[in-house]
């Protein structure tokens, strides 16, 4: 009876997915977030205290039911109290030993026994094939009387496994170990189709204590945070409030290693190079598990999610976790003179080897090493700081969200667009912004690396693009081939020639959409940006160019998990449009690597399928390409005129690049297109 009652929540849950009108792609969250520190990295009871305190500060930046106690969610993350969880225990009969033990916090179905028995079932065996001793399973003690009656309709089962190190596995060894197990039992749970298993924590460093419930019912609804034997050296913490979502358990945070406000607008973006990278991803410290960690992206995450996951792969790779801040959520650097050549250096690395996750974020981060608070590269969410004399440090959304008397302050101050502060607590040292970012500068010699990067630019010969590309005849014929108006020509191509600016026209767009018009429209016309206006703020032209770069890199990329020279053999642009000059010298930089893709097909075979079928001779084409070698594939409609037709160059554009990512060669080649289509900022965009 258990399992036909999960069976049909399956089915449902499928149709909603499929049908409904919710994804969670339109996840974002805006909330509050920060973290409590001891700077000399020893745990005290005091850390606990302060951390559920300043959760209950930030609760105005959540939102509340109508019920009065059900929130979007608020949780805390913690160091694992070693001594806390060995006296429970011995006192089940068990011998410790002196070893680290590792704590799983863990969400099972509440209403299928079968199928939370069949969870059980799956994670002690992949804890049990990978060598470690289980010392069982702990009913988590909670009150569930104090929350909101929707908060306990979708309540999880919640339990703790805790998990003995006999053999000694060096500590970061077995973090590392738990997190593969993670995925493994997180992959073999989805193939059971069981949907309401989460892991909320599996470390031997943290544990997450979180729920759909209010920030001031935390400690309330979790009696172990009461518990004075409970002590941290760290604690971070989060209240959720859910612009584009739906509250549930599982979305509270804190996740496995950060917080986040905000919202990462290219997610979407984001998350298709991740899938591209994880062709070409490995590390040895992860041995033959790598297919085990792919996807890095369970598909359905949220932003935040997303980012953790990403974060989280970085970190058990072996960089240290500020240097994983500062690949994904970069610091502005094109016009800050502020900056040592070092830690540009640095960023340069960065930005060659990954794409940034960007948008407004405030994160507060930790591994159990290194606790970190960071911001966005605008600064587009708060976050200040406190350290007091008794050797605490307050980070969060607000200012005094744990009284402090004014004597007990050491120094005040808040995080700049960009900025991080941290604490190493291996060696209970507090690092500031400045000296944070020489010390992670000094690690590598990236000054030698980034002498590798070829500039666009030193390529341009006088002579290069000089030639002239149409007699007027011909000019008209490719204008019509791709359907310039005279409108297109006069109110856009000319005040743009004339003034190198984009047309200003009145406010607003009462333009028809695309798919209503009765008129021939572009395909370009049929998209709209994707942001999250609820908490967007605009950014005028002023401070984008402060923040903002239109740099480009071509060339093949390498595994983003290595750290060597070879990543930064790239071709850098200081603009994705180039002119044909800079085209002309591209080509001939590329000559050796490069591959022209002819983006049109004959007039005179156009029939039903002649569309369909250009478009997988083009994605042949590129494949054949890459696999031969390719580093640059160049899609152009050159061709296109009285007797062929151009494929729309945003639908070639795409069909490549999908089919490339299907194939896992996305990376080890550059998309390059030369099409007559571009006429506006916005085509530009779309591509």
């Amino acid at each position: 009876m258990a399992w036909n009652d999960m069976n049909r929540r399956v089915e449902e849950t499928a149709r909603l997915q499929r049908d409904g009108l919710y994804d969670a792609a339109f996840e974002h969250d805006a909330c509050g977030v920060g973290f409590v520190a001891a700077l000399d990295g020893k745990p005290r009871r005091q850390v606990v205290e302060a951390g559920v305190d300043a959760l209950k500060a930030v609760w105005h930046r959540g939102a509340v039911d109508a019920d009065g106690k059900t929130g979007d969610g608020a949780g805390i993350q913690l160091q694992i109290p070693q001594d806390f969880f060995k006296q429970h225990i011995i006192r089940t009969g068990h011998e410790t030993g002196t070893g680290r033990l590792a704590v799983g916090m863990v969400f099972l179905p509440k209403t299928d026994l079968g199928a939370a028995e069949v969870c059980r079932a799956i994670v002690e065996s992949e804890i049990l094939n990978f060598g470690y001793r289980i010392f069982g399973w702990r009913q988590v003690p909670i009150n569930s009387a104090i929350i909101g009656e929707k908060a306990n309709a979708t309540r999880p089962e919640i339990e703790q496994i805790m998990i003995a190190n006999e053999e000694g596995v060096a500590e970061a060894q077995f973090e590392r170990d738990l997190y593969i197990i993670r995925r493994q039992i997180e992959a073999r749970v989805r193939d059971a189709q069981v949907a309401d298993f989460y892991i909320c924590s599996l470390s031997c460093r943290s544990i997450v204590y979180k729920g759909m419930f209010l920030a001031e019912q935390l400690s309330a609804f979790y009696p172990d945070l009461l518990d004075e034997r409970f002590v941290s050296n760290f604690a971070i913490f989060h209240q959720r409030y859910s612009t584009n979502t739906f509250p549930t358990w599982k979305l509270a945070q804190p996740f496995r290693m950060l917080a986040h406000n905000g919202e990462i607008n290219t997610v979407r973006g984001n998350t298709n190079w991740m899938k591209s990278h994880e062709a070409r991803i490995g590390h040895d410290a992860f041995a033959e598990h790598l297919d085990v960690i792919k996807p890095v992206i369970p598909s359905g995450s949220s932003d935040s999610a997303a980012l953790d996951a990403v974060f989280e792969l970085l970190v058990h790779a072996e960089r240290p976790v500020p240097l994983v801040k500062t690949m994904l959520i970069p610091e502005a650097v094109a016009d800050n003179v502020d900056l040592s050549d070092e830690v540009r250096a640095l960023y340069l690395y960065c930005n060659t080897v990954m794409e940034p996750w960007d948008g407004p974020a405030a994160i507060a981060a930790s591994d159990g090493h290194w606790v970190i608070a960071g911001m966005d590269r605008n600064g587009l969410r708060p976050m200040r700081y406190s350290q007091t004399r008794d050797g605490l440090l307050f980070v969060g959304s607000e200012t005094g969200m744990v009284p402090l008397a004014e004597q007990d302050l050491l120094h005040c101050g808040r995080l700049g667009p960009g900025e991080m502060i941290a604490v190493d607590l291996a060696e209970g040292r507090l690092f500031k912004d400045a000296e944070l970012k020489e010390h992670l500068a000094a690690q590598q010699p990236y000054s030698q690396w980034i002498g590798n990067i070829t500039h666009l630019d030193s390529l341009v010969r006088r002579e290069d693009g000089s030639e002239r590309m149409f007699e007027l005849g011909a000019l008209k014929t490719s204008q019509r081939a791709a359907s310039y108006s005279i409108e297109d020509l006069e109110l856009i191509l000319q005040p743009m020639v004339e003034d190198a600016k984009e047309p200003t026209g009145s406010m607003g767009d009462d333009t028809p959409l695309a798919v209503l018009s009765s008129h021939y429209r572009g395909l370009h016309h049929f998209f709209r940006q994707n942001f999250s206006q609820v908490t967007n703020p605009p950014i005028d032209s002023l401070r984008e160019r402060r923040v903002m770069t239109l740099d480009t890199r071509l060339g093949n990329l390498s595994n983003i998990l290595d750290q060597d020279e070879s990543q930064t053999q790239v071709l850098q642009l200081a603009s994705p449009v180039l002119t044909n000059a800079q085209f002309v010298a591209m080509r001939r930089y590329m000559a050796e690597t490069s591959v022209v893709v002819d983006c049109t097909f004959p007039v005179a075979q156009a029939g039903a399928d002649a569309l369909s079928e250009a478009i997988g001779r083009i994605r042949q084409e590129a494949e054949d390409a890459v696999r031969g070698g390719s580093e640059q594939i160049i899609l152009t409609d050159e061709g296109a005129g009285s007797d062929r037709a151009a494929i729309p160059m945003i639908l070639a554009a795409g069909a490549v690049h999908s089919h490339l990512v299907r194939q896992s060669l996305r990376t080890f080649t550059s998309l390059n297109i030369r099409s007559g289509e571009c006429l506006d900022v916005h085509y530009f965009a779309v591509l």
